[in-house]
């Protein structure tokens, strides 16, 4: 048992079986190698060229715990109608910038992101769960609040918030009231931050529930409605693409619900932690409107972005979407495959990209109009897990 292991294990839920049962998800799949090696590879490159991530707050008043025994609970909104480049920048941002790394964030993620290859990043198999992500199910959220090693991150509009559409961006959508419930029981703070310009990663798409309902059946949490739909279907690619928005990150309010209640947390009623959780949204929503104003009004900032495709030019073409599959296969084949804990890739050179290609195959699929699809969707689907209810799933 690794010392993360033992010092998670250390704060003991008291009275829960279940939740004792279920502290296996502190350790299964997650492995901070993965996600050291991931960010000196990709991350660093992507976000300092296409994304060029801002940090707003979080260097000169980065919070610290209120009960040292629990995590802090970072509560932020969701991008609409994208893959959630929004959420793996923020924590690569957060992981290259916090000199504690039990500070880090561990997020919550949507249950139907993990169930199938196809909604991890190119494939990369277990991708969100070996970068520290656990599924977001009532159980595995109490389980982690006994977890001390690093603070949580969630999206709680969940779903129905990456999934809203382009007109209505910007507009949380319902929050889920768990975040204010485990909040007051174990006595630790909601900490917000708004996250700007993440609607402009997939700009101008929209969705209808009844669609969304149809995707969900094969895994994919949402179907933007956009004319990039075609360019997805002649290249598979554009699935995992993202559009160059300059992704801001603002932290906003630190929010003890405990202290807005006068009476024992086992009396308190469903509707009680309702009304409580429309007041963290509506906070939550002011500060979006405020970090929007001062911070989204230049989404993308193509200035900004030609200076630094001249700076970084010697990574061309390794920093534009149509080639990310590339870094991803080649990272994987050196990490998972060739066993490689501390590697650098080689992106410089003559016939880079050719060499690429030629150790991973695959990935010429990912520019195959529509026949493409068949080799991605059979691996994509392999052991997949769709529709199958994990412990504490509604």
């Amino acid at each position: 048992m690794s010392s993360a292991t033992v010092s998670a294990a250390s704060a003991q839920p008291p009275g829960s079986a279940a939740i004792r049962a279920n502290q296996h998800i502190y350790y299964d799949y997650y492995d901070p190698d993965f996600v050291r090696a991931l960010d000196e590879n990709i991350l660093q490159l992507l976000d300092r060229v296409w994304f060029r991530s801002e940090l707003v707050g979080f260097e000169e008043h980065y919070p610290e715990r209120n009960n040292p025994h629990r995590p802090l609970i970072f509560c932020s909104n969701h991008s609409g109608m994208a893959f959630p480049w929004d959420a793996i920048v923020a924590l690569s941002h957060l992981y290259r910038r916090l000199a504690r790394k039990s500070d880090l964030p561990r997020p919550l993620s949507a249950p139907l992101l993990s169930q199938s290859a196809l909604m991890n990043p190119f494939l990369l198999r277990n991708f969100w769960k070996r970068a520290g992500c656990v599924d977001a199910t009532t159980l595995n959220f109490e389980t982690m609040m006994y977890y001390n090693d690093h603070n949580l991150m969630l999206y709680p509009e969940g779903v129905p918030g990456i999934g809203k559409g382009f007109n209505r961006k910007y507009q949380l959508q319902r929050l889920a009231s768990s975040i204010v419930r485990l909040s007051i029981q174990h006595n630790t703070d909601l900490v917000l931050f708004s996250t700007v310009n993440g609607e402009y990663l997939n700009p101008g798409a929209y969705s209808w529930d009844w669609l969304n309902n149809l995707s969900k059946k094969i895994g994919i949490p949402f179907l933007p409605v956009t004319l990039l739909l075609v360019g997805i279907i002649l290249q598979p690619w554009m699935f995992y693409m993202a559009f160059p928005a300059k992704l801001t990150f603002v932290l906003g309010s630190r929010m003890r619900p405990a202290d807005w209640v006068d009476k024992p947390f086992e009396e308190l009623t469903r509707e009680d932690f309702v009304e409580l959780t429309e007041r963290v949204q509506k906070q939550m929503q002011q500060e979006l409107d405020t970090a929007v104003a001062r911070y989204g009004q230049q989404p993308y900032r193509w200035g900004e972005l030609w200076q630094r495709i001249k700076q970084n030019w010697r990574y061309f073409p390794f920093f534009l979407p149509p080639f990310w599959p590339m870094l991803f296969h080649e990272f994987e084949r050196q990490y998972s495959q060739k066993g490689r804990k501390h590697f650098r890739l080689r992106l410089t050179g003559f016939g880079t990209t050719l060499r690429l290609l030629w150790r991973n195959p695959f990935v010429i699929n990912f520019f195959i109009p529509i026949l493409g699809w068949i080799p991605i969707a059979i691996r994509g689907y392999y052991k997949n897990r769709i529709g199958q209810k994990l412990p504490g799933q509604r």
